[in-house]
């Protein structure tokens, strides 16, 4: 067994400092102290974090259904829906304590956004050397555009739309556009995304000029207008896979029309279990670190928006996760956090 390497005296440096969802619109930078490390734990001092900008939206918004209290509550959140929360779930770090061979590596960990903090050794990920560790902080959304491209099960040359150029979206467009001769569009009402689509080699339209008689549609945009756009998008027999989460929000999904004439499929995709498809043979820490390996590639950093200080954070959550943002992936920069 790989030795241990001991944690520090406890002293000033084991103070953590936390991000806290505490009222509507508002968050506060609340510290804790850190007991002794465990055995069995690690210790990761933060370098690089992100939001899940949709659902800590709904989070900062206090819009999370009292019926999914218990299931969003996400790995090592403390508090309770409403308020107040820690949460997230995208964390990259450095390994000051633990196990002898895990010292200074870089590790994923689906943690809230805090400075300084213990957990179990299999909860932490290790970034492959190719992969960045700022980039590393989009584990959790190619974590959940894989799954929804098991899914989804999208062929060769299948004609593929992706509402909504969120993080999301936009991950699936970079995987769906990685198969042979398959014609895939990226779809959203912004048009600066078309950039986006530009660096992953696939086609870019605005909701009017969507493509029609698609064999497979991903619904990203968690708004009305957007799942009817993907049905629209849908050819005769075709599956419309809906990863959106609408929080407490109730979304009218037009299905009159030619919806039951033209036998389509609406379907749901969440990252929560692995895709039944591969449940028999993946495990969670297996989807993980396959999708840790996929963002080895530099064109990825299109998503990344330039860094906040952690400081800053409370300042700055209503321009970071207010309706009218149009940052996709907001990095958390930890080295500036006082």
């Amino acid at each position: 067994m790989a030795g241990i390497a001991m944690a520090r005296t406890q002293g000033p440096d084991d103070v953590a400092k936390a991000l806290w969802y505490v009222a509507p619109g508002r968050g506060e930078i609340r510290e804790q102290a850190l007991p002794p490390l465990l055995p069995g734990s690690a210790r990761l001092r933060a370098l690089w974090g992100a939001f899940s900008r949709g659902t800590e939206a709904l989070i900062l918004a206090g819009r999370v259904p009292r019926s999914e209290f218990e299931r969003m509550r996400a790995p090592f959140m403390s508090g309770d829906f409403p308020f107040p929360v820690k949460y997230g779930y995208a964390t990259v770090g450095r390994v000051e304590a633990g196990p002898a061979d895990m010292i200074g590596r870089t590790g994923f960990v689906l943690h809230p956004h805090q400075n300084l903090f213990d957990v179990p050794l299999d909860a932490v990920a290790i970034v492959p050397d190719a992969v960045p560790p700022r980039r590393a902080v989009l584990a959790a959304n190619m974590e959940t555009a894989l799954n929804a491209v098991w899914d989804g099960a999208p062929g060769p040359a299948d004609r593929i739309a992706i509402v909504g150029a969120g993080v999301v979206g936009a991950l699936l467009a970079f995987l769906c556009g990685r198969l042979p001769g398959a014609a895939v569009t990226l779809v959203d009402v912004n048009a600066d995304r078309a950039a986006i689509a530009h660096a992953f080699g696939v086609a870019f339209a605005k909701p009017e000029t969507a493509p029609a008689d698609c064999d497979l549609v991903f619904h990203t945009s968690a708004t009305a207008s957007g799942l009817a756009t993907a049905l629209a998008c849908a050819g005769d027999e075709a599956t419309v896979l809906d990863l959106s989460w609408y929080g407490a929000g109730e979304v009218a999904a037009p299905l009159g029309g030619a919806f039951h004439s033209r036998r389509l499929r609406l379907i749901s995709s969440q990252v929560g279990q692995v895709a039944p498809s591969r449940r028999p043979r993946w495990t969670r820490g297996r989807r993980l670190a396959a999708a840790l390996k996929l963002l080895a590639d530099d064109r990825l950093d299109v998503l990344l928006a330039p860094p906040v200080a952690f400081a800053d954070l409370p300042a700055r959550l209503p321009d970071i996760l207010g309706a009218e943002s149009r940052v996709l992936c907001q990095l958390i920069d930890y080295s500036r956090e006082v």
